[in-house]
């Protein structure tokens, strides 16, 4: 087995979110400090928190849930790519990546992983993603993961035709990555989402093995 590296935001209540977001609420229900015979956590979040994945139910009406999402899917053989200087991924830009032909699964490291060098920086909307039509793209090459090292694979200010053409096409989104530390290149992706009946979202503990 290679090094295994961590590549998940930990959830803490002070990690950036969404505007609007319900947030991360971490609360002691049993704390041995205060004389309780056991320490009892209560966890109360927006699903789309932190590193998680998108299941089709999230914009395809009656799509899958993430318990419906094959484990192959999630877990193998898969590229870190990295693009600086852009806001918005383009056919192009995937294009000039050369990727090999075998390649399923597409992890994107960009100027966002900066970010995460301050695990409670305020959310930034200017933050780089996937555009409408770099989506086509992913769908047109067979692609059936692609992570992004921010909150969503689309950008702040898009309409939600990139999330709705990846979905319909049942391509996992891997939102809330941090690559920072991480170089180009190939990898095993290890990623497991809590296993939730009937939701359209998971939190998802995501590991990189080197190969």
């Amino acid at each position: 087995m290679g090094q295994l590296i961590d590549i998940s935001n930990p959830l803490h209540p002070a990690l950036p979110v969404w505007p609007g977001s319900h947030g991360i609420h971490i609360n002691k229900l049993m704390d041995q400090e205060k004389g309780d015979e056991a320490t009892v956590s209560r966890l109360d979040i927006d699903i789309h928190s932190g590193t998680h994945i998108d299941a089709p139910l999230h914009f395809i009406k009656g799509g899958k849930t993430t318990a419906e999402i094959s484990l192959s899917k999630l877990n193998g053989p898969c590229r870190v790519v990295e693009l600086r200087g852009i806001k918005s991924i383009r056919p192009e830009h995937l294009d000039a990546l050369r990727l090999p032909k075998e390649t399923k699964k597409i992890l994107f490291k960009t100027d966002n992983s900066k970010k995460w060098q301050n695990l409670s920086h305020p959310f930034d909307k200017d933050f780089t993603a996937l555009s409408p039509e770099g989506a086509k793209w992913i769908t047109e090459n067979d692609i059936e993961l692609v992570g992004i090292d921010y909150h969503s694979i689309q950008r702040f200010s898009d309409p939600t035709e990139t999330h709705i053409t990846l979905l319909k096409k049942e391509v996992v989104i891997l939102e809330g990555l941090n690559l920072g530390h991480i170089q180009p290149g190939p990898y095993r992706l290890w990623c497991l989402p809590v296993s939730i009946k009937g939701v359209e979202g998971a939190p998802a503990r995501a590991v990189l093995e080197t190969v």
